[in-house]
Parts: structure tokens; sequence; C-alpha cells
């Protein structure tokens, strides 16, 4: 069996991912960088990308809107405004919530509250699209 690295993926709305991975590739801000068990402390931002966990013969994407990196010799933290599993991804469904979202915000009728609904829902498609756009460019 492989060594591996506790890694955790913490976004403001939930904890993504919690497990084990015997290589953890990040978007840094200065660069790509790869972390396997007993790197070297590290703390660092991140930019806007694709999170890759390397486990087994198998890898598993995250899409991050940047953040920070957390590097011990055991484990790996990454936090993230916002972090979404690539494998969920949908496209249609993130076209419909955005469009949802518009006609929502373009009723002056509706409320404060449903307003800041909308803008949030709004915001997360866009991302959801703006993630699924750089993946294609990615592969």
């Amino acid at each position: 069996m492989a060594m591996t690295i506790h890694v955790d993926i913490v976004s403001a709305e939930a904890a993504i991912f919690s497990g084990l991975a015997e290589m953890v590739i990040a978007p840094a801000v200065q660069g790509e960088v790869g972390i396997m068990p007993f790197h070297t402390p590290l703390l660092t931002p991140l930019k806007e990308g694709s999170i890759r966990l390397k486990k087994d013969d198998t890898e598993e994407s995250f899409y991050i809107s940047g953040g920070m990196l957390e590097v011990q010799p055991d484990k790996v933290t990454i936090l993230s405004d916002t972090a979404l599993r690539t494998k969920e991804l949908d496209e249609a469904a993130a076209v419909k919530a955005k469009d949802n979202a518009e006609s929502i915000l373009a009723d002056s009728k509706v409320s404060g509250f449903d307003q800041a609904t909308a803008q949030a829902e709004l915001a997360r498609a866009m991302l959801e699209l703006r993630a699924i756009e750089k993946l294609r460019h990615i592969k």
C-alpha cells in the first residue's frame, strides 16, 4: 500500500472532502504545487482552479474559487470560499438556476431577502458555469 496523507477540503458552506490521498495537486498563486506525505510545512494562497487528489490508480478533482492551502507533514487543509466536486457539476442545472435567479432579480416586487437569496444562487450558478468552462480547457 502506498503512503498517504490526510486531506480536508472545506468551503464556507460545508466540508467537501475528508480522507486520504497519495498526492494533492493544487493551483497555488505562484504555480501548481504537488504535495505528498511528509511534505515540508507550507502555507500558501490558492488561485481559482482545480484541486486533484491521486489515490490508488484513481484521481478525484474539485473546483475551488481560490483560498488557502496549509500543509503539515501528515495533513493538508484547503480552505476556499467555494469548492465543488467536479463530478457533480451539471451544466443544464446551472444554466437553469442562473436563468431563474436572473428572472427573480428582474422582478421589482421581490422582497430584499428573496433578492439576496437569488443573488447568492446566481453567484453559485455562475461559478459552476465558469468551472465547467475552465475544466473543458484543461481536458
